[in-house]
Protein backbone atom coordinates (compact mmCIF):
# COMPACT_ATOMS: atom_id res chain seq x y z
CA UNK A 1 0.00 0.00 0.00
CA UNK A 2 0.87 3.61 -0.55
CA UNK A 3 -0.25 6.95 0.68
CA UNK A 4 -2.92 7.46 -2.40
CA UNK A 5 -4.52 4.25 -1.64
CA UNK A 6 -6.37 5.78 0.55
CA UNK A 7 -9.55 3.07 0.73
CA UNK A 8 -7.17 0.40 1.47
CA UNK A 9 -5.84 1.78 3.94
CA UNK A 10 -9.43 2.98 5.72
CA UNK A 11 -10.19 -0.68 5.34
CA UNK A 12 -6.88 -1.65 7.15
CA UNK A 13 -7.33 1.01 9.73
CA UNK A 14 -10.67 -0.35 10.71
CA UNK A 15 -9.64 -3.85 11.12
CA UNK A 16 -6.62 -2.92 13.29
CA UNK A 17 -8.46 -0.46 15.44
CA UNK A 18 -12.21 -1.52 15.02
CA UNK A 19 -12.89 0.53 18.60
CA UNK A 20 -11.26 3.90 18.42
CA UNK A 21 -13.09 6.97 17.98
CA UNK A 22 -12.21 7.78 14.72
CA UNK A 23 -12.52 11.66 14.76
CA UNK A 24 -10.67 12.06 17.97
CA UNK A 25 -7.32 10.76 16.17
CA UNK A 26 -4.47 13.17 15.96
CA UNK A 27 -3.15 12.93 12.71
CA UNK A 28 0.52 12.65 14.10
CA UNK A 29 -0.73 9.02 15.70
CA UNK A 30 -2.95 8.38 11.98
CA UNK A 31 0.36 9.17 10.27
CA UNK A 32 2.42 6.49 12.52
CA UNK A 33 -0.44 3.93 12.47
CA UNK A 34 -0.98 4.14 8.70
CA UNK A 35 2.60 3.42 8.31
CA UNK A 36 2.68 0.69 10.85
CA UNK A 37 -0.26 -1.57 8.49
CA UNK A 38 1.46 -5.01 6.91
CA UNK A 39 1.71 -4.83 3.52
CA UNK A 40 2.12 -0.63 3.49
CA UNK A 41 5.49 0.79 2.16
CA UNK A 42 5.64 4.18 1.05
CA UNK A 43 7.76 7.11 1.75
CA UNK A 44 6.63 8.63 5.22
CA UNK A 45 7.59 11.93 3.78
CA UNK A 46 5.04 11.72 0.86
CA UNK A 47 2.46 11.96 3.31
CA UNK A 48 0.52 15.47 3.80
CA UNK A 49 -2.41 16.85 6.08
CA UNK A 50 -4.86 16.60 3.27
CA UNK A 51 -3.78 13.07 2.34
CA UNK A 52 -4.51 12.09 6.48
CA UNK A 53 -7.73 13.71 6.50
CA UNK A 54 -8.78 11.78 3.36
CA UNK A 55 -7.92 9.05 4.88
CA UNK A 56 -9.51 9.57 8.07
CA UNK A 57 -12.65 10.44 6.38
CA UNK A 58 -12.98 6.97 4.29
CA UNK A 59 -12.20 5.33 7.66
CA UNK A 60 -14.84 6.67 8.95
CA UNK A 61 -17.05 5.87 5.96
CA UNK A 62 -16.00 2.41 5.88
CA UNK A 63 -17.27 1.96 9.74
CA UNK A 64 -20.59 3.72 8.63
Amino acid sequence: MRWTDIHDIAIALEETYPTVDILTVRFTDLWKWVQALPGFDDDSQRSNERILEAIQMAWLSERA
